[in-house]
């Protein structure tokens, strides 16, 4: 009797391999959300004049102690290309192994674009500055690159949908695809209620640490062999 595999051996072997590796990985990139958020938080309550019914986040990194704020993007940036490295090595040769990790990827650099170009002023922040900002050059460019990383997220939301279901998370599946939907209310309502903008992007944040976490703790799911030529 032989034997031979539905698949080739060869990227379950590499997965296999790529494993130790892809857990340090993810596990920098489920840290990013929560880390962004905790000092954006701590921030925002220290800084004078600074109010989250007012002021984006992004805000924080205009003014004296701004550059907090901005090392705070570009770690944040670090950490999410790493989880999509992660990604990468984890879903290799199995659904959404490309375009999971890539759209994770552009999010993650979206936020080394937002560190380059900041935010405007405006909305008294910082102190002294105009209730009504004017949008500059920097200031559209960081819009941009907000609006280009956060469609891309829940774009990789709906696309990291099909390998939680392939490993029986049936549940987080259908939470990922209904995620994007709040993110973009939110974002939607943040013209009339700033804080809605912050909900939306913090939802995004924390459900992608849940979603890689949840990657990283799932064995990928194994190929099968079949009896043939018996």
């Amino acid at each position: 009797m032989t034997h031979t595999l539905s698949a080739t051996r060869h990227p379950a072997s590499v997965t296999s391999a790529a494993r130790p590796a892809a857990r340090r990985a993810l596990t920098g990139g489920a840290a990013a959300g929560p880390l962004f958020l905790a000092l954006g938080v701590a921030q925002g309550l220290a800084r004078d004049g600074f109010d989250f019914t007012r002021n984006a986040i992004s805000q924080l990194a205009l003014g004296e102690a701004g550059w907090i704020q901005t090392v705070n993007f570009l770690l944040t940036g670090v950490l999410l290309i790493m989880g999509a490295t992660g990604l990468r090595r984890a879903l290799r040769g199995g659904t959404g192994g490309t375009w999971g990790p890539v759209l994770v990827g552009v999010f993650g650099a979206s936020f080394w674009a937002a560190a380059i170009f900041p935010a405007d002023a405006g909305a008294g922040f910082p102190a002294g500055a105009p209730d009504t900002a004017t949008l500059s050059g920097h200031g559209a460019a960081h819009m941009v690159a907000g609006t280009v990383g956060y469609l891309a997220l829940c774009a990789a939301f709906v696309v990291l949908a099909r390998p939680l279901a392939a490993r029986g998370h049936h549940g987080w599946a259908r939470a990922s695809r209904l995620v994007p939907v709040a993110v973009l209310a939110g974002f939607t309502a943040s013209a009339a209620f700033v804080p809605a903008f912050t909900a939306g992007a913090g939802l995004g944040l924390l459900w992608l640490a849940a979603v890689t976490a949840r990657l990283a703790a799932t064995p990928t799911p194994r190929l099968a062999v079949t009896p043939a030529n018996r």
